[in-house]
């Protein structure tokens, strides 16, 4: 597999936010990374896990072992996922605009609707992240109107078997949408900001432009408004040059990774930088002789990853992988030679999420059109981990 580390005078080279025009990168002979056997999984849901995050954080490399348990079958079109605690866990199904919590026993049930959704295409309820703690907990979901995509927040009402949504606020409106490249992933950082993740809404050219929010990664408070010290004064824009991307998480150094469609040759994995340029549509994948760019620090032929979300557990970013169906496993602190997991065993796999207790959540995505549904499909799996060495 071909990769490259993010060196800092490449960042920094990047950090200027230029409108670029130019043509398709020269593409590379394309490569696969070695396949690792799956194991099964158990048929029938068992009690979910604990999500409350370990303290210090966990450090070294990790991989799966192998070992699947479902904690909930029969989700319709799931996107993303998100722990409220003792509470359980939060599922969004984009088709149906429900948020459906899957509660410690294993029982799941909708605690509430996302008003204004337009599912069609790639479009509808996408991704949701939790913020706060006892009564100032708010989810916040990304989502596909008729005219746009847009995040909104809600209070969590109750708790347990009461456990609601409250009246719905808007936190940003107007970003683009289209059939397909919509973005849609959302999560809180380590500085308690909000970012999320733009398609470019099928404008290409738009990408490089810094006053068009269609790929890009945003950066907000949790109120909507822009932080002081975000790249471009007054902007939500914190990085641009993206095509789709639908995976965003932290590593225990406070790394930021993500994760993003390509065209027709490469998908990736990249380090982000504040203000920095990741190319498209200029480049796609890595390109050496271009130093306007942050090259990936890990790329992949697009049948063999297709990613969506991700999760860093110690130094090991794990990605979900939708038309590869699989799992990928990335340690950039060991070159960030890229592994696979459970390939053909689950069929398309949409989010990952660390449960902070050296174990993995995932969804599966069969029911959404493009898939092969499997008996019991959707499914949320726990997936335990081992730390590996080496």
């Amino acid at each position: 597999m071909s990769i490259r580390r993010t060196t800092s005078a490449l960042a920094a080279s990047a950090v200027a936010l230029l409108v670029l025009a130019g043509c398709e990168a020269p593409r590379p002979e394309r490569t696969v990374a070695t396949a690792t056997p799956p194991a099964s999984a158990s048929a029938t849901p068992t009690s979910a896990p604990t999500t409350t995050p370990t303290t210090p954080p966990l450090t070294g490399s990790y991989t799966p072992t192998g070992e699947l348990t479902a904690l909930a079958n029969g989700l319709a079109a799931p996107w993303s996922i998100a722990p409220v605690g003792a509470d359980g866990i939060l599922i969004s199904e984009r088709d149906s605009a429900q948020i459906v919590l899957v509660d410690p026993a294993g029982q799941k049930r909708a605690i509430g609707g996302v008003g204004g959704v337009a599912a069609a295409g790639e479009g509808g309820l996408l991704g949701i992240a939790v913020h706060g703690d006892g009564a100032e907990r708010r989810l916040f979901a990304y989502f596909t109107t008729d005219g746009d995509n847009r995040v909104v927040s809600f209070p969590l009402t109750g708790a347990g078997a009461s456990l609601a949504l409250g009246p719905a606020t808007e936190v940003i409106t107007g970003l683009p949408k289209a059939s397909n490249h919509n973005g849609g992933r959302i999560a809180f950082g380590p500085d308690g900001m909000l970012y999320i993740t733009t398609g470019d809404a099928n404008q290409r050219e738009g990408a490089q432009d810094p006053g068009y929010l269609g790929g890009k990664i945003l950066r907000l408070d949790a109120s909507g408004s822009v932080p002081t010290d975000n790249p471009i004064a007054g902007s939500p824009v914190y990085s641009l040059g993206h095509r789709n991307p639908q995976g965003i998480a932290w590593g225990p150094d406070g790394t930021m990774y993500a994760a993003e469609f390509g065209q027709d040759t490469w998908d990736e994995l990249n380090v982000i930088v504040p203000g920095a340029n990741y190319g498209w549509p200029v480049v796609e994948g890595i390109d050496s002789a271009d130093t306007r760019f942050v090259a990936p620090i890990a790329q992949w032929g697009t049948d063999d990853a297709s990613p969506s979300g991700i999760a860093v557990v110690g130094d090991t970013v794990f990605m979900a992988g939708l038309g590869g169906e699989r799992l990928w496993t990335i340690d950039p602190t060991q070159g960030a030679q890229p592994r696979e997991f459970f390939a053909g065993q689950l069929g398309r796999i949409r989010d990952v999420y660390s449960a902070g207790d050296g174990s993995l959540l995932l969804i599966t995505n069969n029911t959404d059109g493009r898939g092969e549904p499997r008996s019991g499909d959707d499914t949320l799996y726990r997936v335990t981990l081992a730390a590996t060495s080496g």
